[in-house]
């Protein structure tokens, strides 16, 4: 949807072609980070306050205590996943896109377009097709996130660091609503083998009604060797991505898409090549360096400690994640 809003701003007619149907949810994290939320009003989408929650930056939690900041400039937003989508289908139509609901895409061979934007996630099938599937690198974790019914108890998005190399994620997506996402290397692991590991977290949720079923995917950190053939761009998850960890999935899409529509004007997709591997490096850097924390739990508790001496560490390594 943001890459074809994107386009449609430059001047270019738009056909979004989704096997699925609105509301599309997925399992995510569904926080928005300031940066995010910037390129989000480059694209002219509004966020309706009333549905979604503002948050002033991150805490972590964990074995060594826990350590906040708050963003250098701004404030991140979260809000469910089903919204968001909408959001943008409301622009998408404002400016003429056409969507194209429950429509198979079965191939690009004979599809009659200049240009043609694969944005259909990790498994792409677009990739494969452009024959674009070649990485230089790629790991996978698994996630899963439910809601709860509980009253917003910060207004930080916190991350919980687990004994087990896995994380929880707590964001408010409303007053009275919270979004819980796991991390794990283990496929195996769910939400409910996970909280006895977050005691804290679990004392805060006891008895907080769980709004819907889990929802879960593969995270993965996955770098390819290019991401355009031809007239073929791939744009999202379906270009590489990084861990989830980082919380930048959604925001690095919305970022392409508006570099991806520079170089549609420009004619010249090695354009949007650089720009994606520029976009790309802060993501990854962070989510190197936050997976050390979950590779080596044993060195976490003296990060934290350093962090809560020392919280200036903390509220830099928070700016350069938001691009500040």
């Amino acid at each position: 949807m943001a890459a074809a809003i994107a386009a449609r701003l430059k001047g270019f007619d738009v056909v979004v072609a989704d096997a699925a149907e609105p509301p599309i949810d997925k399992a995510c994290g569904e926080g928005l980070m300031p940066d995010s939320l910037e390129a989000l009003l480059r694209l002219g989408v509004a966020i309706d306050p009333e549905q979604s929650f503002a948050f002033r930056g991150i805490r972590f939690l964990g074995a060594g205590g826990s350590v906040a900041a708050d963003f250098p400039r701004g404030h991140g937003i979260a809000l469910r996943r089903v919204r968001l989508h909408q959001f943008l289908i409301d622009r998408a139509q404002e400016v003429g896109v056409r969507l194209l609901w429950r429509t198979h895409v079965t191939g690009v061979g004979d599809i009659r377009a200049r240009w043609i934007i694969g944005a259909d996630g990790e498994n792409s099938r677009v990739r494969r097709w452009a024959g674009l599937n070649g990485a230089s690198s790629e790991s996978f974790r698994y996630g899963f996130r439910r809601h709860y019914r509980v009253a917003a108890w910060s207004d930080f998005m916190e991350v919980y660091w687990g004994p087990d190399r896995c994380q929880m994620y707590v964001t408010p997506v409303g007053n009275d609503e919270a979004c819980i996402a796991l991390i794990t290397r283990d496929p195996h692991m769910r939400l409910n083998d996970a909280m006895p590991l977050f005691p804290e977290l679990a004392r805060r949720i006891e008895r907080a009604p769980i709004v819907d079923s889990d929802r879960g995917a593969v995270t993965a950190t996955r770098r390819l060797r290019r991401v355009f053939r031809g007239n073929i761009a791939l744009i999202g998850d379906a270009s590489g991505s990084v861990d989830a960890i980082t919380g930048e999935g959604l925001g690095l899409a919305f970022r392409q898409s508006l570099a991806l529509a520079d170089a549609l004007v420009a004619g010249d997709l090695d354009q949007y090549q650089a720009a994606h591997r520029r976009l790309a490096r802060r993501p990854a850097f962070m989510a190197q360096l936050m997976l050390l924390l979950d590779r080596f739990p044993q060195v976490r508790p003296h990060v934290l400690r350093t962090f809560r001496a020392k919280p200036v560490i903390f509220e830099r390594l928070l700016a350069v994640h938001v691009g500040a």
